[in-house]
């Protein structure tokens, strides 16, 4: 690693900067967090002072064009990415964008090759394939542990969107798709990373909760699926399940469930996270009997506490040189990222077909998908 230090830029000023990003850029000895953005200039100003950062801003243009940055994070609503994105890119910056990266298919393979055409590191925080149990599945799924892979069954439970309200997260002009897009990617993700190449899809969109049908400002809105399945065809002639679902009662601290299952033709693995105190690999090779506790090895663990989840969660993102600290990392060792656009632009196709398929009542090839 050089002596360089990176100049970085964040745009947005929710709970989730405050939580995530910040955190891990403060942490990093060769990050400066120089300038902030925020719609409301006062929370801007009380988060800049929370982490000492100097410039402050409402205009993300205006922070682009003379903040003096090397990067950008976004972590703002789904329709902003786009613009913010590219605008950065014509300044020459490296850009960390939150998930979904755009409101298209079309958007998203434009941002990946933009940031392609001018070799600016990008990356995408699909979190879960940095915490240790998917880390670990991804090692044994490599190692041969299935075998040849069958199928798998993937399912998230939260329960964000139970209580009725508005939530932009919802409303399809704001952030494009609803839990398909917001938990969806997430674990479209992890099919992939595991198992390879999706080629065809058919879904299924809840609409569960009755909600307002005007947003805050009185005005219509379309809204967005609250629940999700999917049924994954693998170009290597796996199949897969995926559940993702903001409407369940899950009563962990961090309000949420993750269950995987794996099977092929040599053993079977189990992934169980209650974001409690359980985060647990179990499998069973062929003629081995009942699955078993697979132990996670330390080098996957690091020096991330392992007594709840959520420290686990926290080391990994804000100690650990994962997702954030790695962009840092990427930038300046000139390495490669990932995931990146090239995984955020693939998952974005992947949501366009489940739509279709929704939309239309069939199993959809995800070639056909083109914008």
């Amino acid at each position: 690693m050089t002596d360089k230090l990176v100049s970085v830029g964040m745009v947005g000023t929710s709970w989730w900067a405050d939580a995530m990003h910040l955190p891990a850029l403060a942490s990093h000895p060769a990050a400066r967090t120089v300038a902030i953005c925020g719609r409301n200039r006062e929370n801007a100003g009380k988060m800049a002072d929370a982490w000492g950062i100097p410039g402050v801003y409402t205009d993300y243009a205006e922070m682009i064009d003379s903040a003096d940055l090397d990067a950008l994070i976004i972590s703002t609503p789904n329709d902003s990415h786009y613009p913010i994105t590219m605008r950065a890119f014509e300044r020459g910056l490296h850009v960390l964008c939150e998930k979904p990266i755009a409101m298209t298919y079309g958007q998203a393979r434009e941002m990946a090759d933009a940031a392609a055409a001018k070799g600016l590191k990008t990356l995408v925080p699909f979190t879960y394939s940095f915490m240790p149990t998917a880390r670990y599945l991804k090692e044994l799924i490599d190692g041969g542990y299935l075998g040849v892979p069958y199928h798998l069954n993937m399912r998230y439970y939260t329960g964000y969107a139970r209580a009725g309200d508005y939530i932009w997260r919802l409303d399809r002009k704001i952030a494009g798709s609803g839990v398909i897009g917001d938990l969806g990617t997430h674990f479209l993700y992890l099919a992939e990373w595991l198992y390879g190449e999706i080629s065809a899809v058919t879904c299924r969109l809840g609409f569960s909760v009755p909600r307002p049908r005007l947003d805050p400002q009185g005005n219509e809105y379309e809204l967005c699926d609250d629940s999700c399945m999917l049924t994954l065809e693998f170009a290597n002639g796996a199949l897969g399940m995926i559940h993702c679902t903001a409407v369940c009662y899950e009563d962990s601290p961090f309000g949420q469930t993750h269950h995987m299952e794996f099977h092929g033709s040599d053993g079977t693995l189990y992934s169980f996270t209650d974001w409690d105190k359980t985060q647990q690999v179990k499998g069973a090779r062929v003629g081995e009997g009942l699955a078993r506790e697979l132990p996670i090895p330390d080098h996957i663990w690091g020096a991330a506490r392992r007594d709840t989840v959520h420290n686990t969660y926290r080391d990994m993102f804000r100690s650990e040189d994962h997702m954030i600290r790695g962009f840092i990392n990427g930038i300046l060792n000139d390495s490669e990222l990932a995931p990146n656009f090239e995984h955020g632009a693939r998952m974005q196709r992947l949501v366009s077909a489940a739509l279709r398929s929704h939309e239309s009542g069939r199993r959809i090839e995800v070639e056909t998908i083109v914008e």
